[in-house]
């Protein structure tokens, strides 16, 4: 277990196989870059001397520069902001099954995705997608918990029923809107089917200042999160504010999964795969499951988006390997907490 060992030797071991990977994937594909050439690339790219990549294909270069690197940074943003969601509404709820895409939180900012895309709003340039998918997500997210309170009691597992069914309405609320769209069908169907492929370095500035922040905020409150797993009179006499903590934290971890969705479709299953696999590493301590869940989450996706793209003989949507893969686990950790056996700290 290595919740026994330092947290910072195991991030910096982390960051160090996240930068790795992410200089093999950015030579793979139709134009081959070798590792030290996609250095070298960076390097220059990086520091504005362009003696270091002067002697490489300007293909290689635009390539590695202009297409594959913003996809890579896409790819691994999503997968640490949906780990780190994942992570925390699993804290929030007490509930192993909690991540965005149960709760329904993703079917609705694909759903204010959608919207957008049908009325063609413009009125704020590129963020005008991503404002009608937080909309979409928080707007979500109050409806299930009002249908979890109303229904007896404001448990998780009311929770994550009521998700259920709200996202089973906004998917029909989807089929509708996809019909009335006739050109722009294609369009919405991209967010149903997630992917990276065409991403830009303005995404990946726009994922990365949410990431941080909500990252930063969710460690801020991480002590809390650990009193909060321990029930809500615990948390309250040891001084938090669970009536106020957990609408703000479900919020700031909506808006991750909101522009996640906005930026690259709905992606499922990662926020529900990652943290599970951090806990039984590392344990339920929260400041350590947030950062963590965060650079595993970002290897994993990467490592699916590599595969997708450069790996299968054509490219797959990455929101269905995700869905193939997390389906089953799911269905296991369903089945693991019908008998009983869940081994982690909730």
């Amino acid at each position: 277990m290595l919740r026994f060992f330092p947290l910072w030797p195991q991030l910096v071991v982390l960051t160090g196989v996240l930068v790795v990977l992410a200089a093999a994937a950015a030579g793979m594909g139709h134009v081959q870059v070798g590792f030290f050439d996609v250095l070298r690339i960076t390097g220059s790219a990086v520091s504005g001397i362009a003696e270091l990549a002067a002697d490489i294909d300007p293909i290689a270069r635009a390539a590695v520069i202009e297409v594959r690197l913003p996809r890579i940074l896409v790819a691994a943003l999503v997968g640490g902001a949906l780990g780190v969601s994942g992570a925390v509404y699993q804290g929030i709820l007490l509930n192993p099954l909690a991540d965005p895409y149960t709760l329904g939180v993703s079917a609705g900012a694909a759903f204010g995705a959608s919207v957008a895309i049908l009325i063609n709003v413009s009125m704020l340039g590129g963020f005008s997608v991503p404002l009608f998918a937080f909309a979409g997500a928080v707007a979500t997210l109050m409806i299930v918990m009002y249908l979890a309170s109303s229904a007896g009691g404001y448990s998780s597992s009311n929770l994550i029923l009521s998700g259920i069914i709200v996202a089973a309405i906004l998917s029909a609320g989807i089929s509708f809107i996809k019909y009335m769209a006739d050109e722009r069908v294609s369009v919405i169907i991209f967010w149903l089917m997630g992917s990276l492929a065409s991403k830009t370095w303005a995404d990946a500035g726009l994922l990365a200042g949410v990431t941080a922040l909500g990252t930063g905020v969710c460690l801020f409150f991480a002590r809390d999160l650990n009193l909060m797993s321990l029930g809500t009179r615990t948390a309250a006499s040891m001084g938090t504010s669970v009536q106020r903590l957990s609408p703000a934290l479900l919020v700031c971890v909506s808006l991750m999964a909101a522009i996640c969705v906005s930026v690259s479709g709905i992606i499922g299953f990662v926020g529900l795969l990652v943290p599970h696999l951090v806990r039984s590493i590392c344990g339920p301590d929260h400041s350590r499951l947030i950062p963590v869940s965060l650079l595993i989450g970002a290897i994993l996706l990467l490592a699916a988006d590599t595969v997708t793209r450069a790996l299968l003989p054509s490219e797959l949507p990455i929101g269905v390997l995700t869905a193939l893969i997390g389906g089953p686990f799911f269905c296991w950790v369903f089945r693991r907490r019908q008998m009983g056996a869940m081994g982690h700290g909730f």
